[in-house]
């Protein structure tokens, strides 16, 4: 009788004698117990098999790190036949001939990477063919202590990879063609750098004296380490980028205005270590900004390190695609625990399109915006820097006390229709405070404004109908207004007449006189459409 295999059994190994051999089949195929004969291991089509019905197997499973092995022993010889007539089994697929020793050498493989993972910090827990996450051995998750680091090996042992998702570690590496990994491989290097190095040197009086006529004092350039040096033939400014103290980075600006910094360093904000501690943060878009609003009395704030892009982009990517606002999310751990926001980028376009993209990431919910004053018609200040030059400290600390919530979609304050609710005040449109009903007893309780909904109940029969049928007849006489009306109760035709009889009231008993001696038709611009 056939046997048929469970799914995921890849390698069948028959032990009996010289003419068994190892087979390695596909899921579902029907197997015979003992071969007739064997060619070797290479793949072959085995027409037919006998087998005694009588005769029985046994099974004993090996668990190795990847697979199951599913060993066969044949307990009697398959010389015999059955007196019955043992069953022909045809055989419809290939089987291909595999070596013990290949699961052997697996094995071996898993033992010796198990050790060498180790080795580098790596505690594998021995699956293989799926992605496993884990805490970082290099970061240990961060103070989240996420689950960030991803380990994958192959079934065979010879491809493993890691990574760690955290934007501040970043820590990968793997294995290729079996070579068993012995060291840390960094998905970026970052430069080690040191003021020595760079050749930084304190400002000179000359510099000085060009951030003092931007309002900027000697004590506030101390503070934040603002240093200079010679670059081609010129002296720039030095602005030194710090993290617990330590020199990460450095961007400079020469006298006339050209910005680069020094490649391949860590991305910050300038001025980190002002907001370690801050619930509070003030970001804005140069070096010279965070200066100024130091001035102002303000150091929990900090200078983004790159530039504005030109425009907000369509779709936010991914934290790893994220490069040219990595900056973010290298200082995440000081930006989450931020309950309050003030984004105070330059007014222009490109300053604007920062904003938006600055707060896309960190949450609309907790950012503020600092809206610039106008300096001269419809031109605004530009930035920090100018407002301290023009108007000074405290014009400059009023604008982030006044600052506003950042927009969000759908939430309005009374700001938004302070026009709107300055020209009702003072009745700009005329009809704010609407039209009387003709009726002055009821002038002080109501007034018909446009735009409005005038719901009118009471009792059946109690005249509601003839009260606005008498209504529209004294607003279409005071201030000509017309009306569209549609009736449920009377037709048409009807309803004319009803207002013939108003407006002989209001006209006099003669008027229905007049208008039959002039016209058998009613000649004039109806005052309603029915």
């Amino acid at each position: 009788m056939p046997l048929l295999l469970p799914r995921r059994l890849p390698l069948l190994p028959m032990a009996c004698g010289s003419s068994h051999h190892p087979v390695r089949c596909s899921a579902g195929t029907s197997l015979p117990i003992a071969a007739a004969s064997a060619a070797g291991p290479s793949s072959i089509r085995l027409p037919h098999f006998r087998i005694h019905q009588r005769r029985f197997l046994s099974v004993s499973l090996q668990r190795t790190p990847s697979r199951t092995t599913v060993l066969f022993a044949v307990l009697s010889s398959s010389g015999s036949r059955s007196r019955r007539g043992g069953g022909i089994l045809p055989i419809a697929r290939d089987i291909h001939i595999a070596s013990l020793g290949d699961e052997i050498n697996v094995s071996k493989r898993f033992e010796i990477l198990e050790v060498k993972l180790k080795e580098v910090g790596i505690e594998w827990d021995g699956v293989a063919g799926k992605f496993s996450a884990m805490m970082c051995p290099k970061c240990q998750g961060g103070r989240e202590q996420e689950r960030s680091f991803s380990l994958f090996v192959r079934e065979d042992g010879k491809v493993v990879a890691w990574k760690c998702h955290r934007a501040k570690c970043g820590w990968t590496g793997g294995v290729q063609d079996g070579k068993v990994p012995n060291q840390q491989v960094k998905s970026k290097q970052i430069r080690v750098i040191t003021e020595k190095e760079l050749q930084l040197e304190p400002l000179c009086e000359e510099i000085r004296g060009y951030l003092k006529e931007r309002g900027i004092s000697a004590e506030t350039l101390r503070r934040n380490a603002v240093m200079q040096r010679t670059y081609l033939d010129q002296t720039v400014i030095a602005f030194t980028y710090r993290r617990d103290g330590v020199l990460v980075s450095c961007k400079y600006r020469g006298i006339p205005k050209k910005f680069w910094q020094e490649p391949e360093t860590e991305r910050v904000f300038y001025g980190l270590d002002d907001i370690k501690y801050a619930s509070d943060i003030i970001i804005v878009e140069g070096e010279m900004d965070k200066l100024s609003m130091e001035e102002a009395g303000y150091h929990n704030c900090v200078s983004v390190p790159g530039g504005a892009p030109s425009k907000v982009s369509e779709v936010l990517p991914e934290e790893e695609k994220d490069t040219s606002f990595q900056y973010l999310w290298n200082c995440k751990e000081y930006l989450d625990k931020a309950s309050r926001i003030i984004i105070a980028t330059d007014a222009d376009a490109p300053g604007q399109a920062l904003a938006e993209e600055i707060a896309r990431r960190l949450g609309k919910e907790r950012c503020w915006r600092v809206n610039w004053p106008n300096k001269s018609g419809t031109e605004v200040y530009k930035d920090a820097n100018e407002v301290l030059m023009y108007k000074g400290k405290d014009a400059l600390k009023e604008l982030i006390e006044t600052a506003e919530l950042y927009p969000i979609r759908g939430l309005f304050s009374f700001r938004s229709f302070s026009s709107e609710i300055d020209d009702y005040y003072h009745c700009r449109s005329g009809n704010e405070q609407g039209v009387s009903t003709g009726w002055r007893a009821l002038n002080s309780l109501y007034n018909v404004v446009p735009g409005e909904l005038t719901v009118i109940t009471g009792v059946p029969n109690s005249g509601k109908s003839e009260w606005i049928d008498a209504l529209l007849c004294n607003i279409n006489e005071t201030v000509g207004w017309t009306f569209a009306l549609c009736s449920m109760e009377n037709k048409a035709s009807i309803h004319h007449l009803i207002f013939i009889d108003l407006f002989e009231i209001m006209q006099g008993s003669f008027w229905r006189s007049t208008l039959r001696n002039h016209s058998s038709t009613l000649d004039m611009e109806d005052p309603l459409s029915v």
